[in-house]
Formats: C-alpha cells, structure tokens, sequence
C-alpha cells in the first residue's frame, strides 16, 4: 500500500513572535468593516471567487477573502498606474503592507486588517502564518516581475508564472486551514496552473483591444494614449501556429492560426484538471498519486518523512478539498470555450457556475 510522504499535523514550527506580542489592537468594528470591503471587491471584481467562499465553512471565510481580495488588488494595478514607477511604488506599499501585518503592526487598510485578523487566530491554534507571509511575497514579486505585460516565450515560462500566482494562492490558502500537506500542495499546483492559464485566456479580448485616451477631469485634453494592445499567448505556440499578433489586433479571433493557438494552449490547462482528477481518485483509493511533485524539496515544500495511514490521507483530502474548489470555474471556462470553437471573444458568462460549485462540494469532486 502506497505511504506518502507528508508533515503530520503534531510538527510544530518555530514560534511565531505574533503569538507571544501584541502590537497592534484591531477593534471588532474595524474587522467588521474590512471583512464588508474584501466582500464586496470579490463580489463586484472577481464573481468566481465570490460564489466559492459562500460555500465555505463561516470559519475559513476570513482567511479566503482577505487573499482573494489582495490577489484582486495586484492584479488590476497594472491598469489603473499611468507609468512603471508608480506601479513599482504600489507594489512596494503592499509588499510593506504584508510585512508590517506579520510583524504585529498592520497599516489602516481593509485587506491587511482583516489579514491581520486571520493570522492572530493562526497563531492561537499553533498554526504558521509566516508560511502565508512567504506565499504573499511570493505572489507580489511575480505580479510585479510581468506589470508590463511582456508575452510569455513558451507554454513553460505561461506555467512557470501560473504556478508562481495561481497555486501560490492556493499553497496559502493551505496553510491558513493550516496545513501542510505534499499531496493537497501537489493538487493546488495542478490546480493552481491550469487557473493561471485561463486567466491568461479569459484576459485577451480584453487585453487584445487598444484601451481608450485618458482624458483630463474636465475632458477638456488628453493626458494619456491609453493602453497598448498585447497578447499574452506564449511566443512558441503563436510560432507553431502561424498566429502574429499583429493580426489579431487587428482581425480580432478571424486572425489565421488564433484558435489553434488557443487550443493548444487550452488543452495543457485541461491536461493539469485531468491529472489533479486522476490524482484525487488514486489517493482517495490509498493509491500512489501517480508521479513525483516536481516542487518537493523547495522552500515550503519540505515534508518530513511519515508513514501516515491511508484514513490520515483520507482526512487530510476531505479537510482541503475546499482550496481545490478554483479548479470549477476554470474547467466551467474551458467547457465554454470548447463550445465556441476556442474563441474567448465570444464566451459568455456562466449561469451554471453556482449549481457546479454546490455540486462539487457535495460530490466532494473536481
């Protein structure tokens, strides 16, 4: 019978100084309202996400729409600063930000309030909320690393940056249960790169299209161009394809080669689901997963080696499956986009999202 290597729950991490100093006191009032605001960002900017923590026990809420919520605010910077500079400065008020939330002193800010909030609890119940910490600066060094937009070279390097946001989210979203677990991060990083992909997807028609002039406050001039257009297909299946972006800024999806090039890139995002999937199946069935985690071994990815019984396993899949819920809206999105012969321009939104995430959670599948 397959044994898998994993950490046990007993393992205890240094301690952490929040646990032993308070310096900083955050009313129930102030938690109330940052809650409201991380709410309602995900409910007005990210519906996906806002339809998965209502399905969440109240008690893993907090922790999901603090990070969800932070993850929102780096991904539109790059559209909302007028030059680099100052979305390089944005990123450094937020990589402050995470920093002084852990060291007990966060900044008057809803997201690092509420974040404030879930890591005290983590502390009090022996948990590592500088695990959380390492994901989030994780999570701001790529953002910041591709603000300009550049293309990616290869379907590897579209990869290499899902699983450096995507399943950096999920890895954290793991530790505030907590847990760590090789193979719920083994199914996150799955996961978490084929959601990276479908963002990138579900991004070109807007990000395809020339943005308009930013006009003064009384209209009277211009004060910007706008946003140029890009393509964020990587460079290597656009060359296999025929597909140049030239065209497609101009031709839209009747660009040659646009859908084939799109349906590559689909389908490796596809291919991650199916793996995560059959690795579900085999753990629950006390089974080896399948093949090897190509992260084990790197910082946050250490496990301890254990002899856990097949019902520890069991346990630890039933305690996380609710991370594993992203990979819904991205296989939701993929169904989607096969219907539309893989032309994101014409994908509409889904009325069935609601109805397979209640599904998934009941069926405990992905």
């Amino acid at each position: 019978m397959y044994r898998a290597r994993i950490a046990r729950q007993g393992l205890r991490w240094p301690r952490d100084p929040l646990r032993s100093s308070r310096r900083c006191y955050v009313t129930d009032a102030e938690v109330d309202k940052a809650r409201q605001y991380c709410v309602a960002q995900l409910r007005q900017s990210d519906y996906d996400s806002y339809l998965i923590r209502n399905l969440l026990p109240k008690s893993r809420q907090d922790a999901y729409d603090a990070l969800r919520a932070f993850n929102l605010e780096l991904v539109r910077l790059p559209e909302l600063v007028s030059n680099p500079m100052i979305g390089q400065m944005r990123m450094q008020f937020w990589r402050d930000a995470v920093n002084n939330t852990f060291a007990g002193k966060p900044p008057k800010e809803p997201i690092m309030v509420l974040l404030y909030k879930v890591i005290q609890r983590l502390a009090e119940t022996g948990g590592t909320p500088s695990s959380i910490k390492f994901w989030l600066l994780r999570l701001i060094n790529t953002r910041e690393k591709h603000m300009d937009n550049r293309p990616f070279a290869s379907l590897a390097s579209l990869e290499e940056y899902a699983e450096n946001t995507y399943s950096t989210l999920m890895y954290s979203n793991l530790a505030a249960l907590p847990m760590q677990s090789m193979h719920m991060d083994h199914l996150a990083s799955h996961i978490g790169k084929a959601c990276g992909i479908v963002a990138v997807l579900r991004g070109i028609p807007f990000l395809a299209a020339s943005s308009p002039p930013v006009a003064s406050p009384s209209g009277s001039r211009v004060v910007g161009s706008g946003r140029n257009p890009v393509l964020l297909l990587p460079l290597d299946v656009m060359a296999e394809t025929g597909l140049k972006e030239e065209d497609v800024y101009r031709q839209g999806p009747r660009a040659d080669g646009f859908e084939d090039a799109v349906f590559k890139v689909a389908t490796r995002a596809n291919d991650h689901l199916i793996t995560a999937r059959e690795m579900l199946k085999n753990l629950r069935a006390g089974e080896s997963p399948g093949h090897e985690y190509e992260h084990h071994g790197e910082e946050q990815h250490e496990y301890p080696l254990t002899n856990p019984g097949d019902d520890d396993t069991k346990r630890d899949l039933r305690r996380g499956f609710s991370a594993l819920l992203e990979g819904i809206p991205a296989s939701d999105y993929l169904t989607r986009l096969e219907a539309q012969n893989f032309d994101p321009f014409t994908v509409k939104s889904s009325w069935k999202l609601p109805w397979r995430l209640w599904r998934a959670v009941k069926s405990q599948q992905i």
